[in-house]
C-alpha cells in the first residue's frame, strides 16, 4: 500500500480536482493522504479549496494536512504568531499581494490553520512542509549533506517528505561518518565521530503552481519505494487555424 503525498495547492482548486482524480484511479493501492503546507494562497479560490479538503468526496480519503508557508503568513496576518510583521511576504510578493491574502482568506479558515500540525511523523518517516528549524526552511538538491543529515536527524527520522522547494526529487546519504571538533576561546574538545545510517530526503513536488501541470509523490513504506507522478490538466495549447 501507498501514501500520496502532495504540496503547495495553493488555492488551485483545478490543479487539486486534477490530482484527485489521478488518485483514484489508483485507490485501492492508496491507504493515506497528506497534504504538506501550502493548501491556500493569495487567490479567491481558497476558501473553496478548503472547503473541499475538509469535506471529501465519497470514496476519498480524508487529508492529513499540516502548516506550510502561506499558512505561516495568514497566521502573521492575523496576529497568531511571534512574528509581528509580514516582513518575508512583502519582500517576496509586494503589498499587493498581501492585501489579496488578507481579503481571500476568513478568519474561519485562520482559526482553522490555528489548529494544524507542524508536521508528520509516520513509522520511520517525518513528513512536514519546510524543516523542523523552520517552515520557511528549503531543502534541495543542492542543499549541503551536512544540514541535510542534521535536519533529518533532528527526529529520528530516516525519510524526510518535504514540500517547500516545489520539487520533486530525491536525495541520498550513504553509509559513512563524520568527524567534529567543537573549539572554544578555552580549548578545543575531543574529536567525535558520527557514524551515518543511510537516509534520505524527498522533495514531493507543487499541485498549484504551474498553470496546467501539478506534481506529487506516492510512497511505499513497505518497499521504501518513492514515485514521482505529473498530471497535465486543462485545455491542450496549440496552434490555431
Amino acid at each position: 500500500m501507498k501514501w500520496a503525498i502532495l504540496s503547495g495547492i495553493e488555492g488551485n482548486l483545478t490543479a487539486y480536482e486534477a490530482v484527485m482524480a489521478d488518485i483514484k484511479r489508483q485507490s485501492r493501492y492508496i491507504e493515506a493522504l497528506y497534504v504538506l503546507g501550502d493548501a491556500i494562497g493569495p487567490t479567491p479560490e481558497s476558501e473553496k479549496l478548503v472547503s473541499r479538503l475538509l469535506k471529501p468526496r465519497s470514496g476519498e480519503l480524508t487529508p492529513l494536512i499540516c502548516k506550510g508557508w502561506w499558512e505561516e503568513q495568514c497566521l502573521i496576518l492575523h496576529g497568531w504568531s511571534a512574528t509581528l510583521e509580514p516582513t518575508d511576504l512583502l519582500q517576496k510578493y509586494g503589498g499587493e499581494t498581501v492585501k489579496t491574502l488578507w481579503d481571500t482568506v476568513s478568519r474561519d479558515t485562520v482559526n482553522w490553520i490555528r489548529t494544524l500540525d507542524l508536521g508528520f511523523f509516520e513509522l520511520d518517516c517525518l513528513l512536514i512542509h519546510g524543516t523542523t528549524v523552520s517552515v520557511d526552511e528549503e531543502l534541495n538538491p543542492d542543499t549541503s549533506p551536512v544540514v541535510i543529515l542534521d535536519r533529518v536527524a533532528r527526529m529520528g527520522a530516516n525519510n524526510l517528505f518535504c514540500g517547500r522547494s516545489g520539487l520533486t526529487f530525491q536525495y541520498h546519504l550513504e553509509t559513512g561518518s563524520i568527524n567534529t571538533t567543537l573549539t572554544t576561546l578555552d580549548n578545543q574538545n575531543p574529536q567525535q565521530t558520527i557514524n551515518v545510517t543511510p537516509r534520505q530526503v524527498v522533495g514531493v513536488g507543487n499541485v498549484g503552481r504551474t498553470p496546467g501541470e501539478a506534481t506529487y509523490t506516492l510512497y511505499n513504506p513497505n518497499s521504501n519505494q518513492v514515485e514521482f507522478k505529473t498530471v497535465r490538466y486543462g485545455v491542450s495549447k496549440g496552434f490555431g487555424v
